[in-house]
């Protein structure tokens, strides 16, 4: 719950991660075309993936990662076309959350899961009077691209140069692929209980709700599951009262963008080693780089991220729980089928 991580070239990760986002914001703001920022923040998720990887390895994890996220954002983008409603989002992000978990799982990405997606999809598709569709898809490719040719920069030294090997893929099992449809049914169900709590409630921004409600379900066992639920909770109280710090002041653009690249490389230098730590940062990184393409009142911004962030958690965590004791009751179920002279004799 409390230990945190060693670290493990982070600071390698964060870098990439910090110029894949801050250069394309400045190139933008350069340009006066800020209004294209939301397409180009989160083309540069492609970078989050395969961060230790060799090379070869890498390359072909992104081509997969910023393919999967290129067709979200365009999806998000032609939604947004639509002006839907509320319900609208929500009924979209769930689709998203598992076709998005379903693809990243057989296309073995990591992070694993739909996170990332359900944020894009949803972010995008809920701002109206979006730019022509293809200068967003042309700010997302570009920012895609980036990130590709950031993770093979290290090719340049020789020190960091790793064998050029294509990675032996092995085929899925029958249990591998029943896993992973799993995995994509829990991350859609959810998604939809805890998007449609937030639209009842009448909150603002109900994916974050759909965001939060995911963040359980990944983990190796119940207790780390649970600790993430626990987790996000506290570190997004913990980042909202540092986005409180950053947002009122009213920063200029240019002051934004700093913020986001530092943020940035902050969250990648924590989230694999304590993830309440790095919430910290996540927290204000996501509403910053929101307030930067469609600037709104920050202190209902803080509001909905708190509230929706505690409806979501619970909801995650009720799920783990639900799993964790039907898959406890089928085990019980079958040591007593296997062995049942272990039943208690009636007399």
């Amino acid at each position: 719950m409390f230990r945190i991580g060693p670290a493990h070239k982070d600071h390698e990760v964060a870098i990439r991660c910090a110029v894949g986002v801050g250069l394309p914001l400045a190139v933008l703001l350069v340009f006066g075309r800020i209004d294209l920022a939301i397409f180009a923040t989160f083309g540069a998720f492609t970078g989050i993936y395969g961060r230790n990887e060799p090379h070869r390895q890498r390359l072909g994890h992104q081509l997969r990662a910023g393919a999967l996220m290129f067709g979200v954002i365009t999806a998000g983008a032609l939604t947004s076309r639509l002006e839907p409603d509320a319900w609208g989002i929500v009924w979209g992000t769930t689709a998203v959350a598992g076709l998005g978990t379903l693809v990243a799982g057989f296309w073995r990405l990591r992070p694993t899961g739909s996170l990332f997606h359900i944020f894009g999809y949803a972010a995008i598709a809920s701002v109206p009077n979006h730019p022509p569709l293809w200068q967003g898809l042309l700010a997302a490719a570009a920012t895609i691209s980036l990130s590709l040719l950031l993770g093979l920069s290290g090719r340049l030294w020789a020190k960091h140069r790793t064998p050029w090997k294509k990675p032996v893929r092995p085929r899925f099992s029958a249990t591998q692929r029943r896993a992973v449809c799993i995995d994509a049914l829990q991350y859609a169900v959810v998604a939809v209980v805890a998007g449609s709590i937030a639209t009842l409630m009448g909150i603002g921004h109900n994916y974050w709700a759909m965001v939060a409600a995911t963040v359980p379900l990944v983990g190796a066992t119940v207790r780390n599951r649970m600790y993430r639920g626990i987790h996000r909770v506290l570190g997004t109280f913990g980042g909202l009262l540092l986005t409180a710090l950053i947002l009122l002041p009213g920063l200029q653009p240019w002051q934004m963008v700093v913020v986001i690249a530092l943020l940035q490389f902050g969250a990648e230098m924590l989230v694999v080693r304590q993830y309440a730590l790095a919430q910290v940062v996540v927290t204000p990184l996501a509403l910053v780089s929101t307030e930067l393409a469609h600037p709104s009142n920050p202190l209902d911004l803080v509001q909905d991220r708190a509230i929706e962030t505690v409806i979501g958690a619970a909801v995650g965590m009720t799920m783990v729980l639900l799993v964790h004791l039907h898959a406890s009751r089928m085990r019980t179920s079958r040591s007593r089928t296997k062995d049942p002279g272990s039943s208690p004799v009636r007399q």
